[in-house]
Parts: structure tokens; C-alpha cells; sequence
């Protein structure tokens, strides 16, 4: 059995990673990791796991286990891993920003299991992408691929309120949030490096703009981003190259018709559909962002560096209604 820890196991991401991992046949749960809620029964904090028999948060750190999780806050990550000491056999995933981008990775392995698989699989230090930066590149990796990224890409996202994660904030209460609509960080948002980087591993040349725009939706999960640029191939070549490019992935797929964002709820999928108009491409890209895009993902990358089946653990059904 794969022994694990969790730090910042309290959180929405730290919760998602203790009952996707409570189901997974290779993987124990030594600890997880909570300064708030030490000795506090995990089911008292995350309800969805009453019953699930997982003891209590600690404030101890085991630094034998054969991987640690980490969910702590942006820029957190770093100062954590200076202030303990694990075993070199120890491998570590990050869920936060801190190693993404390549000035700052220190050893970590950008964690895109579509784009860096072989890397991840050799790797002890993983990078979890961020949510909206793994609905985003999924949506265009392919073209970048052909090289055919060469014109401005118009981007518009919404993502649930867990998004922005446990503590609450001005814009995650929910009678602030509860039918409302709200943009933020516009044109700015901190996942537009990450993005550009792997753009860029396959493309080298592309230098067009990503003018995303972050919305913040009244739901309280999944990602819906929704993306279109000029492309003057034919439309038949489009849907061929996106379904080659995703032909063998466990966990993306590709079709023609409309979708929702209930198609990828509450699973470490994502959905794409394509459409053309004239010049112009249609990229929608829907997610879970607290499963493929955060803990779902990290546990694929698990399953990864220690050599099992990447889908081990999840094989989940969508919601649908």
C-alpha cells in the first residue's frame, strides 16, 4: 500500500483528495495534516465523510510517508517544505502555485498528465496545474501541437465558488453569490503563465495573445470555459487532429455536439466539444475543478509516479442532473 499524507487536508482540496483516496485500493491515509483542526474528527469537518471511518487531523508531521500532498495556499508550499524534512523516497505533489511555472519548478515536473506523462511517471516532485489553467490548455493543446495557434484567443471561463477555496472572502459569501455574476482579474489572471509556458513547449513560435476573462459563477463546482480564435482549415482536419491528439487519454474526450457543465461534474474528466463558424473555431472545455482540476488530477499524478493504471480510483460518473 502507497502510505499518504495529506497537509491542508481541511480545505475544499484537501477534503476532495480524503474521499477520492478513501476509495483507492492502493492507498492508505496516515495522516492528514490540520494546525485548525487538530484532534477533530475528519468527519466532523468534511460531513461527506461521516461514516468513512478516517480518524482524526494532526498536527504531526510523518516524514516516512511514500507521498505527501500538499494544499496549502498559494506561495505556502515552499516555506512549508523549507521548515520539514522529508525522506529523499518521499514524493511530494503540490496543489498550489508555488513550483508552475519553469523559474520557479526547483525540481518539480509540471504535473499536465497529457502534456508531461513520461516526465511525471520518472518525477518525485509534481506541480498540480491549476483548474482553470488545465480546462484552458486541454481546449488548445492540440492546435498549439500543429502549430496552428498563430492569432489572438479569445477565452471566457466561469468557475464555481469553491474555486476559491475555504476561507470565506467578500465575493464567496453566498447571498453575494447566489445569483450573481462577477468577472475578476480580467486579462491578468495568475494561470496565463502556466498557460503560455506549455503553449509554448509545443509551439515555440507562438507568441499571440490569450485575453482571458475569469468569471466567478453561482454555482459551487466545475469549470465552463469557452474559447474561439480564427482557424482556416477545414473543419473536418480540426476534428481530426483533437481526436488523434486525445485518441489514447483516459480522461478527455472529444465530440461535435453541445455540452454542459453537469457532463464532467463530480469526475477527473474533461469535455470537449469544437464548432466553426466561417474562419472562426469554437473550443468549449468543461471540468470539475476540485477533480481534474486539483485532486483528481494530483491522484492521477500518483498513480503515475508509482507506476499503477492512471485511472485507479477514478473511474467516477458524472452527475447529470
Amino acid at each position: 500500500m502507497i502510505k499518504v499524507g495529506i497537509i491542508g487536508a481541511s480545505g475544499y482540496t484537501g477534503g476532495e483528495l480524503l474521499r477520492l483516496l478513501a476509495n483507492h485500493p492502493e492507498a492508505e491515509i496516515t495522516f492528514a495534516y490540520s494546525t485548525t483542526f487538530a484532534g477533530k474528527a475528519i468527519g466532523s469537518i468534511h460531513q461527506d465523510l461521516i461514516g468513512a471511518n478516517l480518524g482524526s487531523f494532526t498536527d504531526v508531521v510523518q516524514a516516512d510517508a511514500d507521498v505527501i500532498f500538499l494544499c496549502l495556499g498559494h506561495g505556502k508550499s515552499k516555506e512549508f517544505l523549507n521548515s520539514h524534512a522529508f525522506s529523499d523516497a518521499t514524493k511530494i505533489i503540490n496543489l498550489g502555485n508555488d513550483f508552475r511555472l519553469s523559474k520557479d519548478a526547483d525540481g518539480f515536473i509540471y504535473g499536465l498528465p497529457e502534456l508531461n506523462r513520461n516526465k511525471i511517471k520518472a518525477s518525485g516532485k509534481i506541480a498540480n496545474p491549476g483548474c482553470f489553467a488545465t480546462a484552458i490548455q486541454l481546449a488548445l493543446l492540440p492546435l498549439a501541437d500543429k502549430n496552428l495557434l498563430n492569432l489572438d484567443v479569445h477565452i471566457n471561463a466561469t468557475t464555481g465558488s469553491t474555486g476559491a477555496g475555504v476561507s470565506l472572502s467578500e465575493t464567496s459569501h453566498h447571498p453575494w453569490r447566489m445569483g450573481n455574476m462577477s468577472h475578476y482579474k480580467a486579462f491578468s489572471h495568475q494561470h496565463l503563465d502556466e498557460i503560455n509556458q506549455s503553449l509554448k513547449s509545443l509551439q515555440p513560435d507562438f507568441e499571440a495573445e490569450l485575453l482571458f476573462i475569469p468569471n466567478r459563477g453561482d454555482f459551487t463546482r466545475g469549470i465552463f470555459a469557452t474559447l474561439y480564435t480564427k482557424c482556416d482549415i477545414d473543419f473536418s482536419e480540426v476534428e481530426k487532429l483533437y481526436k488523434d491528439f486525445y485518441e489514447t487519454e483516459p480522461f478527455v474526450y472529444v465530440t461535435t455536439e453541445a455540452i454542459s457543465l453537469k457532463s464532467a461534474i463530480q469526475t477527473n474528466n474533461c469535455i470537449i466539444s469544437i464548432e466553426q463558424k466561417g474562419n472562426y473555431l469554437l473550443i468549449t472545455s468543461v471540468i470539475d475543478n476540485l477533480i481534474k482540476g486539483a485532486s483528481g488530477q494530483a491522484m492521477q499524478n500518483m498513480n503515475l509516479m508509482f507506476g499503477l493504471d492512471e485511472t485507479i480510483g477514478l473511474k467516477l460518473k458524472a452527475t447529470g442532473f
